[in-house]
């Protein structure tokens, strides 16, 4: 392959393949862009400099524009979210005003994406071309591009997984079909119209599409469904199984440009875990799970406030607890920092969940430590039943074989839905805010 700066740019993508369309506009009826016409979009973009833009990056037309406008320029994007505080904002735009590249250069910078921002600044992080590719072509290695092959993009391009397709497509002269946000009642109608064969999507996404379509069923061009941000629920998953729908289960960071582990093509809907893709070295240390590989991170921005993220040897820590089995796939239990001691045991929420969610009154579950004088922190959890919630004497006897006792709930809380952060991932801490506010939230 050529240098990326060719297959990263637009204006060549329209000069090798004039009449391919780059941009289905699924929330405007459909409409299609040209790979020709996408580039005289671009070209009339004015992009000045060579530091960093700051874009607001929804998965709206203007934004793809701009950012592609970048890339063709050389300059870096740093993506902020729509969703973002004015005070989250704000403060990433200090942070990009304040860069100074003579001190800290980012060359090869391709995009800074920040993580999610629930408390404080959010943190940026350096994303560089050739990581992106190496990203890429791991990608590609696992699904291999079909000719046909549309990929539905209905999330923010501020998340890693948004511009990874938007890349990966442009990298691959693939089509993209646009949403300008996800709206559940119309994915079907993007997914048959617009002949989607490929998809993103978190939980939350795919189970609010199966609520507004109790009948709906996936089309045989729709090949997979890459389903990540978040553990999924067994059930949710069964129900997918069900429709038809080819989820992928997969696993990624901002840090790695999206995608470290994927399940293939193919894969059983029964099989949990995921292997790692080509070029991705895993490890377990202390239960958390390490990367290492060409797609990493150059550093977190800015830098001067962010120690170094790897181990001597090129090892990125990524915080989240994890198992490999016997066939190699990773498993994730979540955050190391949700995980709750009581009593002296260490219990990890994912496990708690899955058994939570495993009952059919159950539609999902959060769980989380709430302070308790004796045992420190007790394991609480809030879930949300499918209809009438189970009894506690129920509950109690469908978990007493699944869970050891320190394991076992202590308090449970009914609710119509959980708390989420801007990714579609459960926060965990803003469950335990209101199921049990301090004095200080009053």
């Amino acid at each position: 392959m050529e240098s990326d700066e060719r297959w990263l740019s637009v204006l060549a993508a329209s000069r090798e393949a004039q009449g391919r369309i780059a941009l289905i506009l699924a929330d405007d009826g459909g409409r299609s862009i040209s790979y020709a016409d996408l580039a005289k979009r671009v070209e009339r973009e004015h992009v000045g400099g060579t530091g960093l833009e700051p874009i607001v990056a929804s998965a709206g037309l203007p934004a793809v524009v701009r950012i592609l406008a970048c890339f063709e320029a050389g300059v870096g994007v740093a993506l902020l979210h729509p969703r973002w505080t004015q005070a989250e904002a704000a403060a990433a735009r200090a942070q990009i005003a304040a860069h100074d590249p003579a001190t800290d250069p980012l060359d090869g910078c391709l995009a800074i994406v920040h993580t999610s921002g629930t408390s404080g600044v959010p943190r940026g992080v350096v994303l560089s071309r050739n990581a992106f590719l190496a990203a890429a072509r791991a990608s590609e290695e696992n699904l291999r591009w079909r000719d046909d092959d549309r990929w539905l993009l209905c999330m923010p391009l501020a998340h890693v997984g948004g511009l990874s397709v938007l890349v990966r497509c442009l990298l691959a002269r693939k089509t993209v079909v646009l949403a300008s946000r996800f709206v559940a009642a119309d994915v079907p109608l993007w997914i048959e119209r617009d002949r989607v064969t490929l998809a993103s999507l978190v939980p939350t996404m795919l189970a609010r599409m199966l609520d507004e379509h109790s009948d709906w069923r996936a089309p045989p061009h729709l090949r997979a469904v890459l389903l990540g941000g978040d553990g999924a629920p067994p059930a949710l998953l069964a129900r997918a199984a069900g429709r038809g729908l080819p989820v992928l289960l997969t696993y990624g960071l901002t840090e790695t440009c999206g995608q470290v582990a994927t399940q293939r093509p193919g894969t059983p809907p029964a099989v949990r875990g995921a292997p790692p893709l080509s070029g991705v070295e895993l490890r377990i240390v202390e239960n958390r799970i390490q990367v290492r590989g060409p797609a990493l991170m150059t550093a977190y921005f800015p830098r001067a406030a962010h120690p170094g993220p790897f181990s001597a040897d090129g090892w990125l820590e990524t915080g989240d607890l994890g198992r490999i089995d016997e066939e190699g796939r990773l498993h994730v239990l979540g955050r190391w920092d949700d995980r709750i001691v009581t009593g002296g045991e260490t219990v990890h929420p994912r496990e708690i969940e899955l058994a939570l969610e495993a009952h059919p009154a159950i539609r999902e579950a959060c769980v989380f430590g709430l302070p308790d004088e004796r045992w420190g922190r007790i394991v609480a959890a809030a879930i949300v039943p499918h209809g009438a919630p189970p009894s506690e004497a129920d509950l109690g006897d469908f978990l007493a074989g699944r869970l050891a006792p320190f394991r076992l709930p202590r308090r449970i809380f009914f609710a119509k839905n959980l708390p989420r952060g801007p990714s579609g991932k459960l926060d965990r801490r803003a469950a335990a805010r209101v199921s049990h506010p301090s004095p200080d939230d009053h």
